[in-house]
């Protein structure tokens, strides 16, 4: 086993140590041009599960393979496409709606074994070592959850945005510059029972998210998001445009140096514009420019 559970028994909290996941390759170091997610290498990588072609061939859309280096009994990698750069931002909608798809069949495939966490780091700063662009899945037990509640409704007298299935919020006790909530409008369901509608309305609200804070932090910004596993799941999206101090490492008390309230204020500024993919466009030359 390359990994353990530990429970501190002081705190309650829980900790996992998994030291052979060092050993996992990095190309964000730039060293390395060797990527075991691009096409050719479908006869050398165990396949669990994909979206287009046939076993083996370099026709699919979207492949699952077990993670190398996992830290659970199940850990799993979602390679979104075979595009080793883009990511939910700059792939077709269809390509995203299908990555959705594809986190609902893999949460469907496990959620009688634990709790099943769904998340996405994007960037160094996300703690992405591989650059070509995956979600990963890990099944812990139930017992080992210390995730933050779900958020029942957004806030009285709080701003948000407004899909047909989604509202988008920053709650007031955010822990991050434009920490984004993406909640159901009904409640009590588990993520596993997403309908084709809410999938493809989540696709285009994750792909515009970051297409608008594409235009604050800089094109390629880093950033995480998770799906709660439990009820009332939600989408919960945070760009990591700031580093942790010393006191928030040592009481867990975030220091939040944004107000939520702008935060969507500017997403609500940016979200239904007409002409928003010429105003990304515009924005993403002047940064390669200024890089």
């Amino acid at each position: 086993m390359d990994y353990k559970f530990i429970h501190d028994t002081i705190s309650g909290k829980w900790v996992i140590s998994a030291p052979k996941r060092a050993k996992r390759p990095n190309t964000q170091d730039h060293k390395s041009s060797f990527c075991p997610f691009c096409p050719g290498r479908e006869t050398q990588e165990k396949e669990l599960y994909r979206v287009g072609g046939k076993d083996q061939d370099q026709n699919w859309l979207i492949r699952v393979l077990p993670n190398k280096y996992p830290f659970a009994p199940i850990h799993e990698i979602i390679v979104h496409s075979q595009d080793h750069r883009k990511n939910f931002d700059e792939l077709p909608l269809s390509q995203v709606e299908l990555i959705i798809d594809t986190f609902k069949n893999r949460f469907l495939t496990y959620q009688s074994e634990g709790n099943v966490y769904i998340f996405h780091n994007h960037g160094e700063a996300g703690g992405e070592s591989l650059i070509h662009p995956h979600s990963q899945l890990v099944v812990i037990p139930d017992n080992m959850t210390s995730e933050i509640p779900p958020l029942h409704r957004v806030e009285e007298g709080k701003s948000y945005q407004e899909t047909n299935e989604f509202l988008l919020h920053c709650p007031s006790t955010s822990q991050w510059p434009d920490e984004v909530w993406i909640i159901p409008k009904k409640e009590e369901e588990v993520f596993s029972g997403i309908t084709a509608q809410s999938s493809q309305d989540l696709a285009f609200v994750v792909a515009r998210l970051i297409q608008i804070f594409d235009l604050r932090h800089g094109h390629n910004f880093p950033f995480n998001f998770y799906i709660y596993p439990g009820r009332n799941w939600y989408l919960r999206l945070i760009p990591r445009v700031k580093i942790l101090g010393g006191f928030e490492l040592g009481t867990n008390i975030f220091v939040n140096t944004q107000d939520p309230d702008e935060s969507i204020s500017f997403i609500k500024e940016h979200f239904e514009k007409p002409d928003f993919e010429r105003i990304k466009k515009e924005h993403q030359a002047e940064y390669r420019r200024s890089v």
